[in-house]
């Protein structure tokens, strides 16, 4: 036999121990271990996300601005006579009513003024009465030829001067009467008092422009408030309709503070900033509302009666446009392109999603179409808040 004879026997004995270490292998792992060895997974690993069902329900259509809290009525109280302050019969920050006395002014000299008118006119009547009396006399000699017309028309033109004199007193006495009153100032409205502005004892006079105190009417209250333009029509259209609702909330958006309805729009629109102003009122009883606070203004337009929504954090932003991850009955994920109005905490879904639906709230970034998931039903959402 020659050498291609030789390496064919190597070649044969080669193959001949392979086959029996392969079959030493098997008898010592036994079949089970060839049974276990792992496999791919189907459909790829399941992904945790927590789901929601859309749903129907009214939802309130509401508009917001920065609002900035103003007293109804507010006056800066100032002397319109000079004397000395005498005193302030209110407290700061006290609530006073219509016609409550706030400041009193030295009233001696208004008052000498007015004697002084009132004892000018009771002369001037005594002179009128003695004048009348004289006319009488020279008419009646004048009759009998014992008196010239001419002292007669005198006479008479004496008793016009008087009966002038007395018009001019009766106007001194009014005016007399009225500084005096001026020495008094009492409350024009209802409202807050602010702090002093001069202590009793001091000069105070007409001309002076800081006031004594001011005073502001809080109850109720306005709220001055801003939205774009674009709002306006739809405003004005809603107004026609019947009255419309105004919530202010606090600058955090944490709290609702009062409740209150829009009174008017303003009448033209800020040419620089393209918005509108608008005035509510609010009752304000509890004080809540301040002047000069900064505010959110919540404007309810209307109500849209069973509309699907979803919340707010179901819906993901593409360069395509929206979409929301349906899951399916076989927990496996479709992407789903929609269309929404945005309501705050929830989406209006207009078109692309119908109610019963459920979508993925959480964990999108891990998703693709066909992912399988792990589905967990998210907590029952609190009741919508007014003006949410």
């Amino acid at each position: 036999m020659g050498t291609a004879g030789y390496a064919w026997r190597r070649v044969i004995l080669a193959l001949a121990v392979l086959a029996a270490m392969g079959f030493l292998g098997r008898g010592l792992l036994g079949p089970s271990a060839v049974a276990q060895a792992p496999g791919p997974a189907p459909g790829g690993p399941t992904v945790p996300v927590t789901v929601a069902k859309a749903d129907r329900r009214d939802v309130a259509v509401w508009l917001r601005g920065l609002g900035t809290v103003q007293p109804l009525n507010s006056v800066v109280v100032r002397a319109r006579v000079d004397g000395t302050l005498m005193r302030v019969p209110v407290t700061e920050g006290q609530l006073v009513e219509l016609g409550t006395p706030l400041a009193v002014i030295d009233t001696r000299p208004y008052q000498a003024a007015l004697d002084q008118a009132v004892a000018k006119k009771a002369q001037d009547e005594a002179q009128l009465a003695n004048a009348r009396l004289d006319l009488q006399r020279y008419a009646s000699l004048a009759r009998q030829d014992y008196a010239s017309r001419q002292q007669v028309d005198t006479q008479t033109a004496m008793v016009n001067q008087f009966i002038a004199a007395l018009k001019g007193d009766d106007a001194a006495i009014e005016v007399a009467q009225l500084n005096l009153s001026f020495c008094y100032i009492t409350a024009p409205f209802a409202g807050r008092v602010g702090l002093r502005l001069v202590d009793p004892g001091n000069l105070v006079h007409a001309t002076d422009t800081g006031g004594i105190l001011t005073l502001n009417q809080v109850r109720p209250i306005t709220l001055v408030f801003t939205l774009p333009q674009k709002d306006l029509q739809p405003i004005v259209q809603e107004m026609a309709k019947g009255q419309l609702e105004v919530a202010a909330w606090s600058g955090d958006d944490a709290t609702e503070l009062a409740h209150g309805v829009l009174l008017t729009p303003d009448n033209g629109i800020d040419v620089t900033t393209g918005t509108i102003k608008l005035k509510a009122s609010f009752a304000n009883p509890d004080d809540k509302l301040w002047p000069g606070q900064f505010v959110e203004a919540r404007l309810k337009l209307r109500t849209e009666s069973q509309v699907v929504t979803v919340p707010s954090r179901a819906v993901q932003h593409s360069p395509s446009g929206l979409y929301i991850y349906l899951v399916k009955p076989d927990s496996t994920v479709q992407r789903q392109p929609v269309e929404v109005e945005d309501r705050g905490d929830i989406m209006v879904v207009t078109k692309g999603l119908d109610a019963g639906q459920e979508v993925v709230l959480d964990g999108q970034s891990r998703l693709e179409n066909g992912t399988r998931v792990a589905a967990t039903a998210a907590p029952a959402s609190p009741p919508s808040q007014a003006g949410g």
